[in-house]
């Protein structure tokens, strides 16, 4: 059994731009990045972590398997499902370099609300939600 046994999977229309935005805006390094042989601006399949974490992700294409998971990128279902949520060390520093890279903020770095810790939480340019917190869910209590 792997020891993180949940890893988001994503897709994007422009996978090769999505890799570099987020290598570049939120810190991740690519870890296996498995582009067509005859067309590198089609993803089969990445991995990206960040820390020990991971995310998957692809190039949205036309066919049976995109038919069969009814995978839709943010912009053709018009908005999120659901939010990638990380936990960094040095929020306002992650922060910063997000912005930098043209990451959309819609929340400022902020104490959360209710429980502990702080956070803030971004777009990347093809719309997917991303949160960024100190707060770790799996700290003891």
């Amino acid at each position: 059994m792997p020891t993180h046994p949940l890893i988001p999977c994503l897709r994007y229309q422009n996978a090769p731009a999505a890799i570099d935005f987020l290598c570049a805006a939120f810190g991740f390094r690519r870890h296996a990045v498995y582009a067509d042989d005859q067309d590198p601006n089609l993803i089969h399949h990445a991995q990206l972590t960040l820390g020990d974490g991971m995310v998957m992700l692809g190039s949205a294409r036309p066919g049976p398997t995109t038919d069969a998971y009814r995978w839709k990128t943010a912009a053709e279902a018009g908005g999120v499902t659901a939010c990638v949520y990380i936990v960094v060390d040095h929020l306002d520093a992650h922060h910063d370099r997000a912005r930098a890279a043209g990451a959309e903020i819609v929340t400022p770095p902020h104490d959360n609300e209710g429980y502990p810790g702080r956070g803030y939480h971004a777009r990347d340019p093809e719309g997917n939600s991303w949160s960024f917190g100190t707060y770790d869910p799996w700290a003891p209590l």
